[in-house]
C-alpha cells in the first residue's frame, strides 16, 4: 500500500504545551511520526512533524483528515501560532552525496560574509540543510549542515569567501568521522599561551633581538628548526637556573586555553602538548591543566647554570608528527581520530598527520597546509569545530560549580 505524508508546520511564539498539544491530537489518527525538528530563535518557534499513513486519507476516532486538520487548526489559534499542512507521498528523504558540516567564525560575522558563504555553496550545488548557531561570544559561530558538495572543491570555494570577508570556515565530514577524535595535540608556544619561550628566555639574557629574528626565520620555515634552536639556545648560556622560575610566573595561556582543556577532558578527550621550548616550563603547564602527554627539549644545566646547549635529540618538525603517533598508541586511539593544533612551520608534519589539522593563528605556509585555520584570538573556538556548542559548555560548568570568566 502506497505511504503517504503530512508535513505539519506550526510558528510563532514559542510557549509550554505546543508539543504535547499537537500529538495528543495526532494520536487519535493512524498514523505514524516519521520525523520531528523544532528549532526556537528568541522565543520564536518553529515545529515540524512529519506524519505517514497508508492508502487514503486517514480515519480513527477523531475522524477524517479533515477533522485532524481542523483539530490542528484548532490548536493553533488558540495558542497563537500559525499552521501549515504540506501532503506527499515520499516517506524516505533522499541523501544527497557529500553530507558536511561548515563552521563559521566571524567577530564580528557580517550579513555580507553570509551572503559570501552561502552563494559559494549554492554555486557548488549543494544545499543547505539546517542552521545552527553554537556561540554568539567571543566569536559568533554558525554551524551549517550541508549536502550534494565534493568537500575539497567546496573547501578550497569557501576558503576564497573566508579570506574576502575577514571570518573562518572550516569544512567537515559529517558523522562518526567527526565526533570520533579523541586526542588533542597542541603546540605550546603562540598556541597554547601566547607567548615565546625562548624570547621571554632571551629577555633574561639580553639578547632578544638576535634570538626573536632567528625564531621568526625558522617558524616561516626559512631555516631548519633544529639548527634555528642550537642557535638560539647559545645565546642562553650562562643564564642561571632560577630563570626558570622567573619565566614560569612570566607565562600568559591563549584566551580560552583553560576552557578549551577542561570541556574535552570532560568529554573523555587525551589531551597532548608537544613543543620546540623545554621541560623545564612545559612540565608547569602539564601539572596545572592536567595534560595527558607532553614532549619537549630540555636545556642542559651545569652547576646551576645554562650552558647554551640541549639535552639530547631535538624535537623538531618530524619530532612532533612521532610524538603524536607515540601518544596515539599509547592512549590507543587511530590516527584518524586525533586533532592537531599548531602555529608555525615545525608543527607542519603532524597537522598532516592527523586527522584534523588546525592551523591557529598560523604562519601563511601553515594555514594553506591545514585542513582548516582559525584566526580568532580565542582558543576554545576549536571547541565550536568539534560540535560543542558554548551553552553547553556553560552548563556543564555550571554544574561542576566552574565559573570561568568571559573571554
Amino acid at each position: 500500500m502506497n505511504q503517504r505524508t503530512l508535513l505539519i508546520t506550526l510558528t510563532g511564539p514559542d510557549r509550554p504545551g505546543v508539543t504535547s498539544r499537537l500529538f495528543s491530537v495526532l494520536a487519535g489518527f493512524p498514523v505514524v511520526v516519521a520525523d520531528i525538528e523544532q528549532v526556537v530563535i528568541r522565543s520564536r518557534l518553529t515545529l515540524g512533524v512529519l506524519v505517514a499513513y497508508s492508502g487514503g486519507p486517514p480515519t480513527g476516532t477523531g475522524g477524517t483528515l479533515g477533522a485532524m486538520w481542523t483539530a490542528v487548526e484548532r490548536i493553533a489559534e488558540d495558542m497563537g501560532l500559525h499552521v501549515e499542512l504540506t501532503t506527499g507521498t515520499d516517506l524516505q528523504e533522499k541523501r544527497r552525496r557529500g553530507r558536511l558540516h561548515v563552521t563559521v567564525l566571524g567577530s564580528p560575522l557580517q550579513p555580507a560574509a553570509m551572503a559570501g558563504i552561502a552563494g559559494r555553496i549554492a554555486a557548488a550545488g549543494a544545499n543547505i540543510d539546517r542552521i545552527e548557531r553554537l556561540s554568539n561570544y567571543p566569536v559568533t559561530s554558525i554551524e551549517m549542515s550541508v549536502s550534494g558538495a565534493d568537500p575539497d572543491m567546496l573547501r578550497a570555494s569557501l576558503a576564497a569567501a573566508a579570506h574576502a570577508h575577514q571570518v573562518d570556515v572550516a569544512v567537515q565530514r559529517s558523522g562518526l568521522y567527526r565526533r570520533a577524535k579523541r586526542l588533542i595535540v597542541m603546540d605550546v608556544d603562540s598556541t597554547l599561551i601566547q607567548d615565546e619561550v625562548i624570547e621571554l628566555l632571551a629577555a633574561h639574557a639580553g639578547c632578544l633581538p638576535e634570538v626573536a629574528k632567528v625564531t621568526e626565520e625558522a617558524m616561516r620555515g626559512e631555516i631548519d628548526f633544529a639548527e634555528s634552536l642550537r642557535r638560539r639556545v647559545a645565546l642562553l648560556v650562562g643564564l642561571p637556573e632560577s630563570v626558570f622560575d622567573t619565566v614560569r610566573k612570566e607565562l600568559v595561556l591563549t584566551p580560552g586555553a583553560r576552557t578549551l582543556v577542561r570541556t574535552l577532558k570532560r568529554l573523555d578527550y587525551r589531551f597532548a602538548i608537544v613543543s620546540g621550548g623545554f621541560t623545564q616550563l612545559t612540565d608547569a603547564l602539564v601539572e596545572d591543566l592536567g595534560i595527558d602527554y607532553s614532549a619537549a627539549n630540555t636545556l642542559e644545566v651545569v652547576d646551576g647554570v645554562l650552558t647554551g646547549r640541549v639535552v639530547g635529540e631535538i624535537l623538531d618538525r618530524p619530532g612532533k608528527a612521532r610524538a603524536l603517533e607515540r601518544f596515539a598508541r599509547e592512549a590507543g586511539i587511530p590516527i584518524s581520530q586525533t586533532v592537531a593544533i599548531g602555529d608555525g612551520a615545525n608543527d607542519l608534519d603532524m597537522i598532516s598527520a592527523a586527522g584534523l589539522g588546525i592551523a591557529f593563528n598560523a604562519k601563511p605556509v601553515v594555514r594553506e597546509a591545514a585542513d582548516t585555520a582559525v584566526n580568532v584570538p580565542y582558543l576554545d573556538s576549536i571547541l565550536y569545530l568539534l560540535g560543542i556548542p558554548r551553552a553547553e559548555v556553560e552548563a556543564a560548568d555550571a554544574e561542576d560549580g566552574v565559573v570561568p570568566p568571559k573571554p
